[in-house]
C-alpha cells in the first residue's frame, strides 16, 4: 500500500481538544491474528473550547460496529480515524475494533513478542489497538479486562477481578493513551515488596519467559528498590499504585517504557547475571530502571501537554537518574560519561538534524527521541539548578507537583514554577529551549601584575551560537560556568565561583597574588564548547593538579584530540601525553574508574570533528592510523608498568557490580588492552581464566583491537550461541574491530547468517550500529558502508519504520568529509529517499540529511 503524504505538525497550531474523556473501559479479547478490542469511553465537551468537531485517532483497526449512547452510529472511517456528529452534551461513546498483533512487524501498538503480547504506545502507538483521541492532553482513568488462555494478562494499575481466562485491572489516576499497557503470555515473576514512607506495601514484580531468564532478575529489584527509596529521600516523592510490574521483552524498539504501573523494558536493559551481563550493563539497567520508575511522577502524574513538550518530562527524568546515578556510583566518573554523551549531541546540533530542545514542527512524532530532548534536555534542568542553588530547586520541584500533579503542562508551565519559588531565573532562560544549536563559549583574559606583588587577572566570556536549519541568527542565553583560578603549585587561589553569562559577553575581574591557571566550565556547567589558547604544557598541567576531576578529564581529552589532530596531518607522536597518561595510571590518590576514562583515547570520530571544527576535510583513514599510532606509542610508555597496574586492579573477591569493584575492573580492561599491542599472551591467558563476562568481554576487545583473537571469538560464539542477549555482543565486536576496508563485508555476512534476525530491533543494532561506530569502516573510501547500511535500512524500514529512521542517523555526518565521500554518501541517502513505499519516518530523516 503507498504511503499517505506526511503532513508536518506546528506547535504553533496547538488547539485544546473539543472533547475531555472521564473514563475508559476496554475489554481485550485476545487472539494473535484476530484481536477484538471493545471499548466504552465518556466523553464531555470541553469547556475551554467552542470546537465540537469528534474525530478519534485510528492507524488499522478495522470497525465492526459503533455506537453513541446504546444507539448504533454510522462514522466515516479514513486512513487517519474516525468522524461523527456528536451530541452537544457529555455521551457513551462504544466501539469494537479488529487488530492483527501477529503482522505488526512495527513494535508499535498491540504486537506479537516470542508468543507474548506486548504494547508499546508511546508516541502514537495507542490508535493502531483502537480509536481514541491519542494525545497527551486527554487523561482519564482506565479500565481494562483481557480475556485469554494465557496464564499471565497484565494492564496499568491496581489488579481487580480475575477468574479462568479473564484478568481485569484498574488505574485510578489519570493518564493519556501513550501510557497504557497490556501484556499476556507465559510468564514467571520475580517478586518482591517495598514498604513507601508512608507505610504502604507495595508488591514488585520482574515478570519473564520461563528458563534461563527467571534468574536474572534480581539486581533489577534491587535496582528498583534502590531507586524508590532515594526518589522519596531525595525529592520526597512516594509511589501511589499498590503494584509495580516491569515486563522484559525481546523485540522492543526502545530501552523502557514507563507506562503506568506496568513498564516494559527491552530485555537487554533488565535481565542480567555475572555470565550473561558486563558491568556496563549493570550500571545502564540501574539507572534505566530508575529512569522508567522515575517517570511515575516526572511524566505520569504530571504529564506534557503535546509532544512539543517532551522534553520537560524526558529531560527532567534524564537529570533525576542523572543525580541519582551520580548518588549511588561515582559522581566524577558519572558526570564524565554525561559528558561524553553530551558530545554525540554537539554532532547533532551541528549538522542537518540540529533542532532546538523544544521543536517547533515535526513530521513523524517518532524521530523526536533524539540526544537533543533528552540529554540536552537534562542539562536545561542541571543549569537551572545551579542558577537557583539547591534550596531554590528543591523549593521549585515541591511547587511544580503541587501546583500540577495530574495535569498536562508545558515548558512555560515548568519556568514560571521556578520564578515563582525562587524569583532568580533570568527571563531569557527559555531561549534554551527554543533555540537549537551548541553554544560556543570563548575565553580571553588579562594579567596586569602590580608593584607591590600580585596583580589583577581578567577574565572575558563571549558566547555565540552557529547558525542551525531554520534559525540563522541566535540571541544570547543564561550560561553558567563553574570557574576555578589554580596557582603554579594547583592550589586554588580563590574559591570556586559559577560566573553567570548573560548577554553576549561579560567581564570579572580578580586580585590574586600570582597569574593563575584558569579551571573553567567545571563540572560541565553547561552544553556549551569552551574555546580559550591554550598550549600543551597548561593542559598537562591541569592533567596533573585539577581538582575538579571533569576538568581534569577534560584537560587530557583536549591534550589528545589536539596531538591526534596532528597527527592525521602527519606529524609524529610526541611523549607528552603517553607520559601524562603513564604518571595518571599509577596515581593510586584518583578513582580507578577515573583513571580508566582518562587512559580511553577521543574516538576516531571525536577527532575528525575536532578536524571539522578547524574547517578540514578529516580523513578516516589518516585519522584511523594517527589513532592507532598513538595507542602504541601509549603502550610503550607504560610498558613496564602495565603488568603491575593490571595485577593491582584484579578482582578476586565475589563478583559484584557495584562502583568499586567495577572501577577497578575498568582500569585492569584498559590496562589489559595497552599490554596486548605489545603482547598478546597477557589477553589470551585473561580470556581463559575471566570469572565474568566483563572480564571476558575485555579480553576478547583487547586481543581483536590488537589484530588477534580470532579463535577466541569462534570459542565465545560457540559458548554463547543460547543466548541471544551476549551473542549481541559477539555480533558486534566482529563489526567493531573489523579492518576498515572489510567493515561492510563483515556486517553484510553477519545479517546473513541464520542466527540474525531483522525483526529484532537488538541484533540490527548489534550490526549495523557497530558498522556505523567503525568510522574508518563505515566511511570507507569505496562508498561499501553507505551502501550496505541505505541496502539494510531500507529492508529494515519495511518492517520497522521507527528503527529503520532512528538508525539513518548513522548518516548525519557525511558533509564534512572530501567530495567523494560525500558523492558516494549522497548517492546512497537519494536512493533511500527514491525507494517506493518507503516510510514517512524514514523520508523525513533521511531528506533533512540529504539537504543539508
Amino acid at each position: 500500500m503507498k504511503q499517505p503524504a506526511a503532513q508536518a505538525v506546528h506547535l504553533a497550531d496547538y488547539a485544546p481538544p473539543p472533547w475531555l474523556v472521564d473514563e475508559v473501559h476496554l475489554v481485550f479479547r485476545l487472539s494473535p491474528q484476530a484481536t477484538r478490542v471493545l471499548s466504552r469511553i465518556r466523553f464531555r465537551p470541553n469547556p475551554a473550547t467552542e470546537d465540537r468537531t469528534f474525530r478519534l485517532d485510528g492507524d488499522g483497526p478495522r470497525l465492526v460496529r459503533c455506537a453513541v449512547d446504546g444507539a448504533e452510529a454510522a462514522p466515516e472511517v479514513r486512513e487517519a480515524g474516525l468522524t461523527l456528529t456528536p451530541p452537544d452534551r457529555p455521551f457513551l461513546f462504544e466501539a469494537e475494533v479488529e487488530i492483527d498483533p501477529e503482522a505488526n512487524t512495527a513494535l508499535s501498538g498491540l504486537y506479537m513478542s516470542n508468543g507474548m503480547f506486548c504494547t508499546q504506545c508511546e508516541a502514537q502507538g495507542f490508535r493502531r489497538i483502537t480509536f481514541y483521541p491519542d494525545r497527551p492532553d486527554v487523561m482519564a482513568p482506565f479500565t481494562v479486562r483481557i480475556e485469554s488462555d494465557l496464564p499471565v494478562l497484565l494492564s496499568n494499575g491496581n489488579p481487580g477481578a480475575a477468574g479462568k481466562g479473564f484478568a481485569e485491572w484498574h488505574d485510578p489516576h489519570p493518564k493519556p493513551a501513550y501510557l497504557f499497557a497490556l501484556v499476556a503470555g507465559d510468564l514467571v515473576p520475580q517478586r518482591d515488596t517495598f514498604v513507601t514512607s508512608d507505610g504502604r506495601a507495595v508488591d514488585l514484580a520482574v515478570w519473564t519467559r520461563p528458563g534461563p531468564d527467571e534468574g536474572r532478575c534480581a539486581f533489577a529489584i534491587k535496582s528498583l528498590k534502590t531507586a524508590m527509596r532515594w526518589d522519596e529521600a531525595a525529592y520526597d516523592l512516594a509511589y501511589d499504585l499498590d503494584v509495580f510490574n516491569i515486563v522484559a521483552v525481546d523485540d522492543f524498539n526502545m530501552g523502557a517504557m514507563e507506562n503506568k504501573g506496568l513498564n516494559v523494558f527491552n530485555s537487554s536493559v533488565v535481565l542480567a547475571s555475572p555470565a550473561t551481563a558486563t558491568d556496563d550493563q549493570f550500571a545502564v539497567i540501574e539507572a534505566v530502571v530508575a529512569h522508567e520508575y522515575f517517570h511515575n511522577w516526572t511524566g505520569n502524574r504530571v504529564t506534557c501537554r503535546d509532544w512539543f513538550q517532551l522534553c520537560l518530562k524526558e529531560g527532567l527524568t534524564v537529570f533525576r537518574d542523572q543525580q541519582f546515578s551520580e548518588d549511588v556510583r561515582s559522581a566524577a566518573v558519572e558526570r564524565i560519561r554525561q559528558a561524553l554523551a553530551m558530545r554525540g549531541q554537539f554532532r547533532e546540533d551541528a549538522g542537518p538534524l540540529a533542532h532546538p530542545v523544544r521543536p517547533e514542527s515535526y513530521v513523524a512524532v517518532d524521530n523526536f527521541y533524539t540526544a537533543t530532548v533528552y540529554e540536552k534536555g537534562a542539562e536545561l534542568v542541571r543549569m537551572l539548578k545551579s542558577i537557583v542553588g539547591d534550596e531554590g530547586y528543591r523549593d521549585a520541584l515541591r511547587l511544580y507537583f503541587a501546583r500540577h500533579d495530574g495535569q498536562a503542562v508545558t515548558i512555560e508551565d515548568w519556568l514560571q514554577v521556578f520564578r515563582d519559588a525562587t524569583g532568580t531565573v533570568p527571563e531569557h532562560f527559555g531561549r534554551w529551549y527554543s533555540q537549537a544549536g551548541t553554544p560556543r563559549v570563548t575565553a580571553e583574559e588579562e594579567w596586569e601584575p602590580k608593584e607591590s606583588g600580585g596583580g589583577t587577572y581578567t577574565l572575558r566570556l563571549a558566547q555565540e551560537t552557529p547558525p542551525t536549519p531554520g534559525q540563522p541568527c541566535k540571541a544570547p542565553m543564561p550560561i553558567p560556568v563553574r570557574t576555578g583560578l589554580l596557582g603554579a603549585d594547583g592550589s586554588e587561589l580563590v574559591e570556586e565561583r559559577v560566573l553567570l553569562l548573560e548577554e553576549a559577553a561579560g567581564e570579572w575581574t580578580f586580585d590574586l597574588p600570582e597569574r593563575p591557571v584558569p579551571s573553567l566550565l567545571r563540572g560541565f556547567s553547561a552544553p556549551v564548547i569552551l574555546r580559550r589558547e591554550a598550549d600543551d604544557a597548561e593542559r598537562a598541567f591541569l592533567l596533573a593538579n585539577d581538582p575538579d576531576p571533569f576538568a581534569r578529564w577534560e584537560a587530557g581529552r583536549r591534550l589528545a584530540t589536539r596531538l591526534l589532530c596532528r597527527m592525521a596531518g602527519g606529524a609524529r607522536a610526541d611523549d607528552a601525553l603517553p607520559q601524562a597518561l603513564r604518571a595518571l595510571a599509577t596515581d593510586d590518590a584518583p578513582d580507578p574508574a577515573f583513571r580508566a576514562l582518562c587512559l580511553a583515547l577521543p574516538s576516531e570520530d571525536d577527532v575528525a570533528q575536532a578536524l571539522h571544527d578547524d574547517g578540514a576535510a578529516p580523513d578516516p583513514d589518516a585519522v584511523h592510523a594517527a589513532r592507532e599510532a598513538l595507542r602504541l606509542a601509549v603502550s610503550k610508555a607504560m610498558e613496564d608498568v602495565l603488568p603491575g597496574l593490571r595485577g593491582a586492579m584484579r578482582v578476586t573477591a565475589p563478583y559484584r557490580p557495584d562502583a568499586e569493584q567495577s572501577g577497578r575492573r575498568a582500569l585492569w580492561g584498559a590496562a589489559l588492552g595497552y599490554e596486548a599491542l605489545l603482547d598478546a599472551a597477557p589477553a589470551q591467558a585473561a580470556y581463559c581464566e575471566a570469572t565474568n563476562l566483563t572480564e571476558e568481554i575485555a579480553a576478547l576487545s583487547a586481543l581483536l583491537a590488537a589484530g588477534h583473537g580470532a579463535a577466541e571469538a569462534e570459542d565465545f560464539r560457540e559458548r554463547w550461541s543460547d543466548e541471544r542477549l551476549v551473542l549481541d555482543r559477539w555480533f558486534s565486536l566482529q563489526v567493531r574491530f573489523a579492518a576498515p576496508e572489510k567493515a561492510a563485508g563483515t556486517a553484510e555476512a553477519l545479517a546473513r547468517r541464520p542466527e540474525f534476525d531483522l525483526r529484532n530491533p537488538n541484533r540490527f543494532r548489534a550490526v549495523f550500529g557497530a558498522l556505523a561506530g567503525n568510522h574508518a569502516g563505515f566511511h570507507n573510501a569505496s562508498g561499501a558502508g553507505y551502501d550496505t547500511m541505505a541496502d539494510w535500512l531500507l529492508k529494515l524500514d519495511a518492517l520497522n519504520p521507527q528503527a529503520a529512521a532512528r538508525m539513518s542517523t548513522t548518516f548525519e555526518t557525511w558533509r564534512r568529509f572530501d567530495p567523494d565521500r560525500q558523492a558516494r554518501a549522497g548517492a546512497a541517502l537519494d536512493r533511500i529517499l527514491a525507494a517506493k513505499d518507503l516510510s514517512p519516518d524514514l523520508r523525513e530523516m533521511a531528506g533533512r540529511i540529504r539537504d543539508a
